[in-house]
C-alpha cells in the first residue's frame, strides 16, 4: 500500500512539473512571436512609408508624426506645434552653423533660411555636419540643402550663397517674410558685430556663436548674455565694439570659459614671409576676412552648434532651460571686491566704502585685466588694489593683482616712498598705462 501511496505521489508530481513546464514554454513562445509580430508590424510600417516616398515623393503629416515620434514625446504637441511655426534664419554655414541647420530641420523645423557666400574646402571637413569629400568646391548652402532635402522632405529650406552684409541686410533678413529668429554662426569679427546690431535694433530674437577655436573643454560651454562671457577673446571684443553703438546688453550667446594654457593650442600670428608678401588682407577671399587657419578641434564646433540648436528649440516651445551663468563667479568677484575695500584701511582710508559696485568688479577684471596679473601674468590668489595713491578709487585707477603683489604695492608705493620705475619695469608699466587708457576710451560707451 505504502509503495502504492509513494507511486501516485511520484506520478502527480512528474504530470505536475511536465504541465507547469509546458505552459512556461507555452507562454514564452507566444511572447517571442508576438514581439516578432510587433517588430515586424513596425519595421513592415516603416519599410512601406519610405517606399511610398521614394516612389511618389509625397511627404505628409503621418510621415512627419512617425519620424518624429521622440520630439512629440519630449516637447508635446503644443511646443511641436510652435516649432513648425518658426521662421529661422542661420547666417554662417561652417562648423558651428551647419550643426545648428542639421539639428533644427531633423527637430521639425519646417522653414529656414540659410546665408554663407563660402565652399566646402578640405580641411572644413574634420568639423562639417554633413559634408564629404565629394562637396569640396561646392557652395556650403547647396550642400547643406541637398543633403537635409533627404532626411526632412517637408522643410522648405532656402539658401542664399552671398555674403550678409549691412547693404544687403534688409533683402536677405526680410525679403521673404519677417523670421522669428536669427542664428549668428559668423566667423568674421566686423560682420558679426554688424548683424548682431541690426537684429537687436530691428527686435529680432537672436543667439550668437562666440569663439570655438583652440577650445577642447565641453564642460566649459556655457549660454548666457554676451555680458557674462569669459576667456573669450572674440566675445570680449563683440561686447566692447557693441558698447560703441549703444548695446551693453541683451544677446545671448554660447562660449566657452575654457582657461587658456601654454601647454593648449592657441592661435598664431601669420609667419614673417606672408607680412613680405606686402598687405596681409590681400591674402584673403574677401575683403577684411580672416587669413589665418585657426586651430580648431573637430567637435568643438559640433558642441556649440548642437548647444545653440537645444537652446533655440527649448527657448521657442517653452520648456525649461535654466542655464548656469559665469559658472557662479559671483562668489570670486565679491572676494576679489572684499579684499580692495579690506585694503582701504590699511593705506589709511577710515571709510571701507569705495565708488565702485559689485556688478562692474566682472567688468574690471574679465575685461580691463583679461583675468590676470599684468606684472605676473598670475590668474590666481587675485585681488584688486588702488594703483596711484595721488589719485581717487575708480575702475581707471585700481589694478588686478595677486594677494603677494598687492602687498608689496601697498608696502612700497599706496604705503611707502617709492615710485612706479623704482618698482616695476618699463614694460609693465607700459601694459599697465595702455589698459587705463583703453578703459577711458569705452568708458564712454557704458
Amino acid at each position: 500500500m505504502g509503495n502504492d501511496n509513494w507511486r501516485v505521489i511520484a506520478s502527480t508530481a512528474a504530470i505536475t512539473f511536465a504541465g507547469v513546464k509546458f505552459i512556461d514554454l507555452a507562454i514564452k513562445s507566444w511572447n517571442k512571436r508576438t514581439a516578432a509580430s510587433y517588430s515586424g508590424s513596425d519595421n513592415e510600417k516603416d519599410v512601406k512609408l519610405a517606399k511610398r516616398l521614394r516612389e511618389t515623393r509625397e511627404y505628409d503629416n503621418l510621415l512627419y508624426r512617425e519620424q518624429l515620434a521622440r520630439n512629440y514625446a519630449f516637447l508635446g504637441e503644443e511646443g511641436m506645434e510652435k516649432l513648425k511655426e518658426q521662421y529661422f534664419i542661420v547666417v554662417g554655414a561652417g562648423g558651428v552653423g551647419s550643426w545648428v541647420v542639421t539639428m533644427l530641420v531633423r527637430s521639425g523645423a519646417c522653414r529656414i533660411k540659410i546665408i554663407d557666400f563660402d565652399q566646402v574646402s578640405l580641411s572644413s571637413l574634420n568639423r562639417h555636419s554633413c559634408a564629404d569629400l565629394y562637396d569640396v568646391g561646392l557652395s556650403k548652402v547647396n550642400v547643406l540643402r541637398d543633403h537635409l532635402q533627404k532626411i526632412a522632405p517637408w522643410c522648405n529650406i532656402e539658401v542664399c550663397n552671398e555674403l550678409w552684409n549691412k547693404e544687403n541686410a534688409d533683402r536677405l533678413i526680410f525679403g521673404d517674410g519677417t523670421p522669428t529668429f536669427v542664428i549668428d554662426c559668423i566667423d568674421n569679427l566686423d560682420t558679426k558685430v554688424d548683424l548682431l546690431e541690426y537684429t537687436y535694433k530691428k527686435n529680432i530674437p537672436v543667439i550668437a556663436s562666440m569663439g570655438a577655436a583652440t577650445k577642447s573643454d565641453p564642460t566649459r560651454i556655457n549660454v548666457g548674455d554676451l555680458t557674462m562671457t569669459e576667456e573669450d577673446p572674440l566675445a570680449r571684443t563683440v561686447r566692447r565694439r557693441l558698447k560703441q553703438r549703444g548695446i551693453t546688453k541683451g544677446i545671448p550667446a554660447v562660449f566657452s570659459a575654457e582657461k587658456p594654457d601654454p601647454k593648449k593650442a592657441k592661435l598664431l600670428p601669420l609667419p614673417e614671409e606672408e607680412f613680405q608678401k606686402g598687405n596681409v588682407d590681400q591674402l584673403s577671399a574677401l575683403k577684411d576676412f580672416r587669413v589665418r587657419i585657426l586651430p580648431v578641434l573637430g567637435t568643438m564646433p559640433g558642441v556649440f552648434g548642437l548647444t545653440i540648436a537645444t537652446w533655440v528649440l527649448c527657448k521657442i516651445s517653452g520648456y525649461p532651460m535654466e542655464p548656469i551663468e559665469g559658472k557662479n563667479r559671483i562668489k570670486l568677484y565679491d572676494g576679489i571686491y572684499q579684499s580692495l575695500a579690506g585694503q582701504m584701511t590699511r593705506i589709511g582710508q577710515k571709510d571701507q566704502r569705495i565708488p565702485i559696485a559689485l556688478s562692474d568688479i566682472g567688468y574690471i577684471v574679465e575685461e580691463v585685466w583679461r583675468g590676470k596679473s599684468p606684472i605676473s601674468n598670475y590668474s590666481t590668489r587675485l585681488t584688486l588694489s588702488k594703483w596711484d595713491p595721488t589719485k581717487p578709487v575708480s575702475i581707471q585707477n585700481v589694478i588686478l593683482l595677486t594677494k603677494d603683489e598687492q602687498r608689496e604695492h601697498e608696502a612700497r608705493i599706496l604705503n611707502g616712498t617709492e615710485t612706479f620705475s623704482d618698482v616695476y619695469s618699463e614694460e609693465a608699466l607700459a601694459m599697465i598705462n595702455k589698459r587705463f587708457q583703453e578703459e577711458l576710451y569705452y568708458s564712454q560707451f557704458r
